[in-house]
Protein backbone atom coordinates (compact mmCIF):
# COMPACT_ATOMS: atom_id res chain seq x y z
CA UNK A 1 0.00 0.00 0.00
CA UNK A 2 1.36 3.13 -1.15
CA UNK A 3 0.96 6.32 1.12
CA UNK A 4 3.01 9.97 0.23
CA UNK A 5 5.80 10.33 2.62
CA UNK A 6 4.32 13.25 4.12
CA UNK A 7 1.29 11.51 4.88
CA UNK A 8 2.70 8.78 7.14
CA UNK A 9 3.22 10.75 10.09
CA UNK A 10 -0.46 11.83 9.73
CA UNK A 11 -1.71 7.84 9.40
CA UNK A 12 0.89 6.70 12.33
CA UNK A 13 -1.03 9.32 14.50
CA UNK A 14 -4.07 8.21 13.95
CA UNK A 15 -3.57 4.61 14.23
CA UNK A 16 -1.55 5.93 17.53
CA UNK A 17 -4.67 7.86 18.97
CA UNK A 18 -7.33 4.51 17.76
CA UNK A 19 -4.96 2.04 20.08
CA UNK A 20 -4.93 4.41 22.95
CA UNK A 21 -8.61 4.43 22.73
CA UNK A 22 -8.51 0.94 23.13
CA UNK A 23 -5.70 0.11 25.62
CA UNK A 24 -7.02 3.14 28.38
CA UNK A 25 -10.96 1.54 27.94
CA UNK A 26 -9.69 -1.30 30.58
CA UNK A 27 -7.83 1.20 33.18
CA UNK A 28 -10.05 3.91 32.88
CA UNK A 29 -13.51 2.38 33.29
CA UNK A 30 -12.04 0.36 36.32
CA UNK A 31 -11.47 3.53 37.73
CA UNK A 32 -15.21 4.77 37.33
CA UNK A 33 -16.31 1.17 38.15
CA UNK A 34 -17.54 1.86 42.11
CA UNK A 35 -19.66 5.25 40.73
CA UNK A 36 -21.01 2.92 37.99
CA UNK A 37 -22.08 0.54 40.68
CA UNK A 38 -23.18 3.07 43.12
CA UNK A 39 -25.65 4.21 40.25
CA UNK A 40 -26.89 1.11 38.61
CA UNK A 41 -25.99 -1.82 41.47
CA UNK A 42 -25.23 -5.50 40.37
CA UNK A 43 -22.38 -5.56 42.35
CA UNK A 44 -21.86 -9.43 41.86
CA UNK A 45 -21.69 -8.66 38.38
CA UNK A 46 -18.81 -6.52 38.67
CA UNK A 47 -16.17 -8.68 37.15
CA UNK A 48 -18.24 -9.18 34.02
CA UNK A 49 -18.08 -5.73 32.88
CA UNK A 50 -14.37 -6.21 32.52
CA UNK A 51 -14.35 -10.09 31.47
CA UNK A 52 -16.50 -9.45 28.50
CA UNK A 53 -14.75 -6.73 26.72
CA UNK A 54 -11.79 -8.89 26.86
CA UNK A 55 -13.25 -11.85 25.98
CA UNK A 56 -14.91 -10.58 22.91
CA UNK A 57 -11.46 -8.63 21.87
CA UNK A 58 -9.59 -11.95 22.67
CA UNK A 59 -11.88 -13.83 20.25
CA UNK A 60 -12.18 -11.32 17.58
CA UNK A 61 -8.18 -10.64 17.47
CA UNK A 62 -7.50 -13.22 15.00
CA UNK A 63 -10.12 -12.81 12.67
CA UNK A 64 -9.95 -9.39 12.03
CA UNK A 65 -6.37 -10.31 11.33
CA UNK A 66 -7.15 -12.57 8.62
CA UNK A 67 -10.09 -10.40 7.55
CA UNK A 68 -7.68 -7.51 6.75
CA UNK A 69 -5.56 -9.63 4.73
CA UNK A 70 -8.44 -11.19 2.74
CA UNK A 71 -10.83 -7.49 2.12
CA UNK A 72 -7.68 -5.03 3.22
CA UNK A 73 -6.81 -3.07 6.49
CA UNK A 74 -8.75 0.32 5.78
CA UNK A 75 -12.18 -1.79 5.48
CA UNK A 76 -11.77 -3.46 8.53
CA UNK A 77 -10.60 -0.33 10.89
CA UNK A 78 -13.41 1.40 10.02
CA UNK A 79 -15.43 -1.61 10.95
CA UNK A 80 -13.73 -1.91 13.77
CA UNK A 81 -13.53 1.62 14.79
CA UNK A 82 -17.25 1.94 13.86
CA UNK A 83 -18.31 -0.83 16.18
CA UNK A 84 -16.25 0.48 18.92
CA UNK A 85 -17.65 4.03 19.46
CA UNK A 86 -21.02 2.65 19.02
CA UNK A 87 -20.51 0.48 21.97
CA UNK A 88 -18.95 3.67 23.91
CA UNK A 89 -21.81 5.31 23.23
CA UNK A 90 -24.49 2.80 24.45
CA UNK A 91 -22.50 2.18 27.54
CA UNK A 92 -23.05 5.76 28.67
CA UNK A 93 -26.56 4.97 28.17
CA UNK A 94 -27.00 1.46 30.28
CA UNK A 95 -29.59 1.46 32.20
CA UNK A 96 -28.03 -1.49 34.46
CA UNK A 97 -25.05 -3.81 34.64
CA UNK A 98 -26.82 -6.00 32.50
CA UNK A 99 -27.01 -3.42 29.79
CA UNK A 100 -23.87 -2.25 30.38
CA UNK A 101 -22.30 -5.55 30.25
CA UNK A 102 -24.05 -6.25 26.91
CA UNK A 103 -22.24 -2.69 25.30
CA UNK A 104 -18.98 -3.39 26.52
CA UNK A 105 -19.64 -7.16 24.40
CA UNK A 106 -20.21 -4.75 21.58
CA UNK A 107 -17.19 -2.65 22.50
CA UNK A 108 -14.53 -5.18 22.63
CA UNK A 109 -16.12 -6.55 19.08
CA UNK A 110 -14.61 -3.36 17.82
CA UNK A 111 -11.73 -3.27 19.90
CA UNK A 112 -10.86 -6.55 18.29
CA UNK A 113 -10.32 -4.94 15.27
CA UNK A 114 -8.04 -1.71 16.35
CA UNK A 115 -4.42 -3.28 17.52
CA UNK A 116 -4.48 -5.92 14.97
CA UNK A 117 -5.56 -3.52 12.02
CA UNK A 118 -3.45 -0.55 13.14
CA UNK A 119 -0.70 -2.64 13.41
CA UNK A 120 -0.48 -4.11 10.33
CA UNK A 121 -1.52 -0.89 8.40
CA UNK A 122 1.81 0.46 9.81
CA UNK A 123 3.82 -2.86 8.47
CA UNK A 124 1.78 -1.74 5.07
CA UNK A 125 2.96 1.65 4.83
CA UNK A 126 6.15 1.54 6.04
CA UNK A 127 9.64 -0.66 4.46
CA UNK A 128 11.37 -3.40 6.26
CA UNK A 129 13.98 -0.61 7.80
CA UNK A 130 11.18 1.92 9.14
CA UNK A 131 8.83 -0.55 10.77
CA UNK A 132 10.93 -0.94 13.89
CA UNK A 133 10.98 2.88 14.70
CA UNK A 134 7.13 3.16 13.75
CA UNK A 135 6.11 -0.22 15.71
CA UNK A 136 7.94 1.43 18.75
CA UNK A 137 6.07 4.32 18.59
CA UNK A 138 2.95 2.18 18.29
CA UNK A 139 3.80 0.10 21.21
CA UNK A 140 4.78 2.91 22.89
CA UNK A 141 0.93 3.68 23.34
CA UNK A 142 0.23 0.90 25.66
CA UNK A 143 2.77 1.98 28.10
CA UNK A 144 1.29 5.61 28.07
CA UNK A 145 -1.92 4.18 28.32
CA UNK A 146 -1.21 2.38 31.51
CA UNK A 147 -0.76 5.66 33.30
CA UNK A 148 -3.34 7.71 31.49
CA UNK A 149 -6.02 6.10 32.27
CA UNK A 150 -6.34 6.00 35.63
CA UNK A 151 -5.73 9.48 36.34
CA UNK A 152 -8.26 10.77 33.57
CA UNK A 153 -10.46 7.66 35.03
CA UNK A 154 -10.49 9.83 38.32
CA UNK A 155 -10.51 13.38 37.03
CA UNK A 156 -13.82 12.06 35.08
CA UNK A 157 -15.50 11.03 37.49
CA UNK A 158 -14.35 13.55 39.93
CA UNK A 159 -16.10 16.68 37.92
CA UNK A 160 -18.61 14.85 35.46
CA UNK A 161 -20.95 11.77 35.34
CA UNK A 162 -19.40 8.08 34.87
CA UNK A 163 -20.70 8.10 31.39
CA UNK A 164 -18.07 10.42 30.36
CA UNK A 165 -15.46 8.17 30.83
CA UNK A 166 -17.24 5.95 27.48
CA UNK A 167 -18.34 9.25 25.64
CA UNK A 168 -14.38 10.41 25.78
CA UNK A 169 -13.95 7.75 22.96
CA UNK A 170 -15.87 9.55 20.80
CA UNK A 171 -13.93 12.28 19.61
CA UNK A 172 -10.80 10.42 19.93
CA UNK A 173 -12.57 7.73 17.38
CA UNK A 174 -13.75 10.47 15.14
CA UNK A 175 -10.19 12.28 14.57
CA UNK A 176 -8.52 8.90 13.88
CA UNK A 177 -11.20 8.03 10.90
CA UNK A 178 -11.32 11.22 9.69
CA UNK A 179 -7.74 11.45 9.16
CA UNK A 180 -7.60 7.49 7.91
CA UNK A 181 -10.47 8.72 5.35
CA UNK A 182 -8.32 11.43 3.96
CA UNK A 183 -4.57 10.54 3.84
CA UNK A 184 -5.07 6.36 3.58
CA UNK A 185 -5.91 5.57 -0.01
CA UNK A 186 -8.26 2.98 -0.51
CA UNK A 187 -7.26 -0.29 -1.19
CA UNK A 188 -7.36 -2.34 -4.59
CA UNK A 189 -10.04 -4.03 -5.88
CA UNK A 190 -9.41 -8.13 -4.30
CA UNK A 191 -10.63 -10.82 -5.79
CA UNK A 192 -13.65 -12.94 -4.51
CA UNK A 193 -12.81 -14.66 -1.26
CA UNK A 194 -14.23 -17.70 0.54
CA UNK A 195 -14.26 -17.11 4.17
CA UNK A 196 -13.76 -19.97 6.39
CA UNK A 197 -16.51 -19.72 8.41
CA UNK A 198 -16.10 -23.15 10.02
CA UNK A 199 -12.66 -22.25 10.75
CA UNK A 200 -14.67 -18.57 12.26
CA UNK A 201 -16.86 -20.70 14.51
CA UNK A 202 -14.54 -23.46 15.88
CA UNK A 203 -11.95 -20.35 16.85
CA UNK A 204 -14.34 -18.58 18.64
CA UNK A 205 -15.66 -21.72 20.18
CA UNK A 206 -12.22 -22.53 21.25
CA UNK A 207 -11.02 -19.15 22.57
CA UNK A 208 -14.26 -18.57 24.23
CA UNK A 209 -14.25 -21.58 25.86
CA UNK A 210 -10.52 -21.66 27.43
CA UNK A 211 -10.87 -17.75 28.38
CA UNK A 212 -14.06 -18.95 30.14
CA UNK A 213 -11.99 -21.21 32.12
CA UNK A 214 -9.00 -18.99 32.91
CA UNK A 215 -11.49 -16.24 34.17
CA UNK A 216 -13.54 -17.47 35.58
CA UNK A 217 -11.81 -20.28 37.47
CA UNK A 218 -12.28 -19.72 41.36
CA UNK A 219 -16.55 -19.23 40.00
CA UNK A 220 -16.80 -22.87 38.20
CA UNK A 221 -14.56 -24.67 40.06
CA UNK A 222 -14.56 -28.16 38.52
CA UNK A 223 -16.50 -26.97 35.23
CA UNK A 224 -13.80 -25.48 33.93
CA UNK A 225 -11.79 -28.39 33.18
CA UNK A 226 -15.08 -29.41 31.04
CA UNK A 227 -14.44 -25.80 29.21
CA UNK A 228 -10.53 -26.49 28.84
CA UNK A 229 -11.67 -30.08 27.51
CA UNK A 230 -13.95 -27.67 24.96
CA UNK A 231 -11.72 -25.80 23.93
CA UNK A 232 -9.13 -28.76 23.53
CA UNK A 233 -11.59 -30.28 21.14
CA UNK A 234 -12.48 -27.21 19.36
CA UNK A 235 -8.80 -26.70 18.60
CA UNK A 236 -8.40 -30.49 17.32
CA UNK A 237 -10.99 -29.96 14.82
CA UNK A 238 -10.10 -26.45 14.09
CA UNK A 239 -6.63 -27.89 12.80
CA UNK A 240 -8.07 -30.23 10.60
CA UNK A 241 -10.42 -27.72 9.30
CA UNK A 242 -7.74 -25.58 8.19
CA UNK A 243 -5.94 -28.00 6.64
CA UNK A 244 -8.35 -28.87 4.07
CA UNK A 245 -9.95 -25.09 3.38
CA UNK A 246 -8.92 -23.52 0.11
CA UNK A 247 -8.53 -20.13 2.48
CA UNK A 248 -7.77 -20.70 5.58
CA UNK A 249 -8.69 -18.58 8.44
CA UNK A 250 -5.39 -19.37 10.25
CA UNK A 251 -2.76 -20.45 7.64
CA UNK A 252 -1.09 -23.82 8.76
CA UNK A 253 2.31 -22.95 7.00
CA UNK A 254 2.35 -19.79 9.64
CA UNK A 255 3.86 -22.22 11.77
CA UNK A 256 6.39 -23.63 10.03
CA UNK A 257 8.07 -20.19 10.36
CA UNK A 258 10.60 -20.22 13.70
CA UNK A 259 10.01 -16.56 13.91
CA UNK A 260 6.13 -16.51 13.85
CA UNK A 261 6.67 -19.42 16.87
CA UNK A 262 9.05 -17.28 19.05
CA UNK A 263 6.43 -14.29 18.45
CA UNK A 264 3.65 -16.36 19.70
CA UNK A 265 5.80 -17.72 22.36
CA UNK A 266 7.26 -14.26 23.76
CA UNK A 267 3.67 -13.00 23.16
CA UNK A 268 2.33 -15.13 25.94
CA UNK A 269 5.37 -14.85 27.94
CA UNK A 270 4.86 -11.46 28.03
CA UNK A 271 1.72 -11.32 28.82
CA UNK A 272 1.72 -13.60 32.08
CA UNK A 273 5.03 -11.07 32.86
CA UNK A 274 2.85 -8.31 33.16
CA UNK A 275 -0.26 -9.84 34.72
CA UNK A 276 2.07 -10.79 37.36
CA UNK A 277 3.70 -7.59 38.40
CA UNK A 278 0.12 -5.39 37.24
CA UNK A 279 -1.94 -7.64 39.61
CA UNK A 280 0.16 -8.65 42.48
CA UNK A 281 3.47 -6.07 42.87
CA UNK A 282 0.41 -3.29 44.05
CA UNK A 283 -0.80 -5.93 46.53
CA UNK A 284 2.41 -6.47 48.09
CA UNK A 285 3.48 -2.82 48.06
CA UNK A 286 -0.07 -2.02 49.79
CA UNK A 287 -0.48 -5.21 51.80
CA UNK A 288 2.51 -6.14 53.15
CA UNK A 289 4.74 -3.06 52.95
CA UNK A 290 2.10 -1.26 54.01
CA UNK A 291 2.40 1.48 51.21
CA UNK A 292 -0.78 3.95 50.35
CA UNK A 293 -2.69 3.02 47.21
CA UNK A 294 -0.86 6.43 45.57
CA UNK A 295 2.61 4.37 46.35
CA UNK A 296 1.20 1.44 44.59
CA UNK A 297 0.10 3.52 41.81
CA UNK A 298 3.30 4.90 41.24
CA UNK A 299 5.64 2.17 41.64
CA UNK A 300 3.50 0.20 38.71
CA UNK A 301 3.53 3.33 36.86
CA UNK A 302 7.23 2.85 36.52
CA UNK A 303 6.90 -0.35 34.49
CA UNK A 304 4.31 1.52 32.28
CA UNK A 305 7.19 4.39 31.87
CA UNK A 306 9.86 1.28 31.12
CA UNK A 307 7.92 -0.24 28.26
CA UNK A 308 7.79 3.27 26.20
CA UNK A 309 11.18 3.67 26.55
CA UNK A 310 12.18 0.76 25.99
CA UNK A 311 9.81 0.48 22.65
CA UNK A 312 10.95 3.67 21.18
CA UNK A 313 14.45 2.38 21.23
CA UNK A 314 14.20 -0.70 20.88
CA UNK A 315 13.78 0.17 16.73
CA UNK A 316 17.42 1.47 16.62
CA UNK A 317 19.04 -1.13 18.81
CA UNK A 318 17.45 -4.32 16.63
CA UNK A 319 19.06 -2.43 13.24
CA UNK A 320 22.38 -1.60 14.57
CA UNK A 321 22.42 -5.39 16.16
CA UNK A 322 19.65 -7.94 14.89
CA UNK A 323 16.14 -9.21 16.64
CA UNK A 324 18.05 -11.59 18.65
CA UNK A 325 19.80 -9.40 20.31
CA UNK A 326 17.58 -7.21 20.92
CA UNK A 327 14.69 -9.68 22.20
CA UNK A 328 17.49 -11.34 24.70
CA UNK A 329 18.41 -8.30 25.74
CA UNK A 330 14.70 -7.59 26.60
CA UNK A 331 14.64 -11.24 27.80
CA UNK A 332 17.03 -10.62 30.29
CA UNK A 333 15.77 -7.43 31.69
CA UNK A 334 12.44 -9.45 31.73
CA UNK A 335 14.39 -12.16 34.17
CA UNK A 336 16.61 -9.89 36.83
CA UNK A 337 13.40 -7.97 36.96
CA UNK A 338 11.52 -10.91 37.91
CA UNK A 339 14.16 -12.66 40.19
CA UNK A 340 14.75 -9.11 41.80
CA UNK A 341 11.28 -9.25 43.20
CA UNK A 342 12.11 -12.66 45.22
CA UNK A 343 14.41 -10.09 46.88
CA UNK A 344 11.14 -8.26 48.64
CA UNK A 345 10.46 -8.48 52.38
CA UNK A 346 8.27 -6.97 54.72
CA UNK A 347 11.21 -4.65 55.84
CA UNK A 348 12.16 -3.80 52.00
CA UNK A 349 11.54 -0.45 50.75
CA UNK A 350 9.80 0.71 47.91
CA UNK A 351 12.43 1.45 45.60
CA UNK A 352 13.49 -2.45 45.55
CA UNK A 353 10.24 -2.69 44.23
CA UNK A 354 10.15 0.47 41.70
CA UNK A 355 13.42 -0.57 40.36
CA UNK A 356 12.07 -4.65 39.45
CA UNK A 357 9.08 -2.78 38.12
CA UNK A 358 10.61 -0.67 35.64
CA UNK A 359 13.61 -3.30 34.66
CA UNK A 360 10.26 -5.97 33.96
CA UNK A 361 8.70 -2.73 31.55
CA UNK A 362 11.71 -2.29 29.91
CA UNK A 363 11.93 -5.65 28.90
CA UNK A 364 8.69 -6.08 27.72
CA UNK A 365 8.56 -2.69 25.58
CA UNK A 366 12.14 -4.73 24.01
CA UNK A 367 10.57 -7.60 23.52
CA UNK A 368 6.92 -6.59 22.42
CA UNK A 369 8.05 -4.73 19.78
CA UNK A 370 11.08 -6.86 18.25
CA UNK A 371 8.67 -9.27 18.32
CA UNK A 372 6.03 -8.04 16.09
CA UNK A 373 8.73 -6.40 13.92
CA UNK A 374 10.73 -9.51 13.39
CA UNK A 375 6.80 -11.30 12.51
CA UNK A 376 5.39 -8.74 10.00
CA UNK A 377 8.99 -8.81 8.24
CA UNK A 378 9.40 -12.58 7.97
CA UNK A 379 6.14 -13.51 6.25
CA UNK A 380 4.21 -12.61 2.99
CA UNK A 381 2.25 -9.36 2.59
CA UNK A 382 -0.50 -11.48 1.86
CA UNK A 383 -0.76 -13.20 5.73
CA UNK A 384 0.86 -10.31 7.25
CA UNK A 385 -2.57 -9.32 8.97
CA UNK A 386 -2.92 -12.64 10.56
CA UNK A 387 0.46 -12.99 11.68
CA UNK A 388 0.39 -9.72 13.57
CA UNK A 389 -2.80 -11.08 15.01
CA UNK A 390 -1.69 -14.20 16.09
CA UNK A 391 1.44 -12.26 17.65
CA UNK A 392 -1.21 -9.88 20.12
CA UNK A 393 -3.56 -12.24 20.43
CA UNK A 394 -1.02 -15.11 22.49
CA UNK A 395 -0.28 -11.95 24.52
CA UNK A 396 -4.09 -11.33 25.47
CA UNK A 397 -4.26 -15.39 26.24
CA UNK A 398 -0.84 -15.34 28.21
CA UNK A 399 -2.59 -12.36 30.68
CA UNK A 400 -5.64 -14.51 31.01
CA UNK A 401 -3.44 -17.51 31.72
CA UNK A 402 -0.54 -15.60 34.03
CA UNK A 403 -4.07 -14.28 35.90
CA UNK A 404 -5.53 -17.65 36.42
CA UNK A 405 -2.37 -19.35 37.41
CA UNK A 406 -0.81 -16.96 39.78
CA UNK A 407 -4.08 -15.97 41.56
CA UNK A 408 -4.74 -19.96 42.06
CA UNK A 409 -0.80 -20.13 43.20
CA UNK A 410 -1.69 -17.17 45.75
CA UNK A 411 -4.91 -18.62 46.75
CA UNK A 412 -3.56 -22.02 47.85
CA UNK A 413 -0.41 -20.83 49.79
CA UNK A 414 -3.05 -18.52 51.94
CA UNK A 415 -5.36 -21.24 52.51
CA UNK A 416 -2.41 -23.44 53.89
CA UNK A 417 -0.42 -20.86 55.52
CA UNK A 418 -3.81 -19.34 57.34
CA UNK A 419 -6.42 -21.40 57.01
CA UNK A 420 -9.09 -19.67 59.27
CA UNK A 421 -9.07 -16.26 57.96
CA UNK A 422 -11.44 -15.42 54.83
CA UNK A 423 -9.66 -12.70 52.89
CA UNK A 424 -6.15 -11.87 54.91
CA UNK A 425 -4.83 -9.91 51.73
CA UNK A 426 -8.26 -7.55 52.21
CA UNK A 427 -7.40 -7.44 55.67
CA UNK A 428 -4.27 -5.71 55.12
CA UNK A 429 -5.61 -3.31 52.57
CA UNK A 430 -8.07 -1.93 54.62
CA UNK A 431 -6.70 0.64 56.58
CA UNK A 432 -9.63 0.43 59.47
CA UNK A 433 -9.11 -3.38 59.65
CA UNK A 434 -5.14 -3.08 60.09
CA UNK A 435 -5.53 -0.75 62.76
CA UNK A 436 -8.04 -2.82 64.83
CA UNK A 437 -5.44 -5.81 64.80
CA UNK A 438 -2.72 -7.13 67.63
CA UNK A 439 0.76 -6.29 66.52
CA UNK A 440 1.74 -9.33 67.32
CA UNK A 441 -1.13 -10.93 64.85
CA UNK A 442 -0.20 -7.98 62.45
CA UNK A 443 3.01 -8.80 62.43
CA UNK A 444 2.11 -13.03 61.94
CA UNK A 445 -0.42 -12.36 59.14
CA UNK A 446 1.94 -10.28 56.86
CA UNK A 447 4.54 -12.87 57.30
CA UNK A 448 2.24 -15.48 55.87
CA UNK A 449 0.95 -13.31 53.18
CA UNK A 450 4.31 -12.13 52.19
CA UNK A 451 5.24 -16.06 52.29
CA UNK A 452 2.06 -16.79 49.61
CA UNK A 453 3.46 -13.42 47.26
CA UNK A 454 6.55 -15.01 47.39
CA UNK A 455 5.75 -18.11 45.39
CA UNK A 456 3.45 -16.25 42.98
CA UNK A 457 6.87 -14.10 42.35
CA UNK A 458 8.95 -17.46 42.00
CA UNK A 459 6.25 -18.71 39.48
CA UNK A 460 6.62 -15.29 36.86
CA UNK A 461 10.31 -15.52 37.39
CA UNK A 462 10.28 -19.41 35.89
CA UNK A 463 7.70 -18.21 33.39
CA UNK A 464 9.95 -15.10 32.48
CA UNK A 465 12.65 -17.34 31.37
CA UNK A 466 10.48 -18.98 28.46
CA UNK A 467 11.23 -15.62 27.34
CA UNK A 468 14.78 -16.46 26.75
CA UNK A 469 13.82 -19.47 24.72
CA UNK A 470 11.76 -17.92 22.51
CA UNK A 471 15.07 -14.89 21.75
CA UNK A 472 17.46 -18.17 21.09
CA UNK A 473 14.50 -19.29 18.52
CA UNK A 474 15.28 -16.19 16.25
CA UNK A 475 17.14 -16.40 13.36
CA UNK A 476 21.50 -14.96 14.40
CA UNK A 477 21.95 -11.84 12.99
CA UNK A 478 18.58 -10.74 11.35
CA UNK A 479 17.74 -7.67 11.41
CA UNK A 480 15.32 -5.09 9.16
CA UNK A 481 16.50 -4.92 5.63
CA UNK A 482 16.62 -1.81 3.95
CA UNK A 483 14.58 -2.91 0.91
CA UNK A 484 11.20 -2.12 0.68
CA UNK A 485 8.35 -4.33 1.44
Amino acid sequence: MHVDSRHRPLVLTACMLSMFMAAVEVTIVATAMPSIIADLGGFSLLGWVFAIYLLTQAITVPIYGRLADLYGCRKMFFIGTALFLGGSVLCGFAPSLVWMIAFRALQGLGAGAITPVATTLIANIYGPHERAKAQGYLASVWGVSAIVGPLLGAFIVQHFHWSVVFWINLPIGIVAMLILAKYLPAEESRKTHALDLAGTGLLSLAVAAMLLALLQAESLGYYSLLLVGLAVMASALLVRQEKRAPEPLFPLSLWQNKVVVAGNIGGIVIGASMMGISAFLPTYVQGVLGGTPLQAGTTLALMSLGWPLASTLSGKLMQATSYRFTVLLGALLLVFGSLALLLLTPGSGLWWARVSAFMIGAGMGLCNTTFIVSVQNSVDASVRGIATASTLFTRMLGSALGTAILGATLNVNLQNRLPALHDPVQMLMDKLQRQQLSAERLNHIIEQVSASLHWVFVLAAVMSFFAIAAALLLPVGHRPAKRES
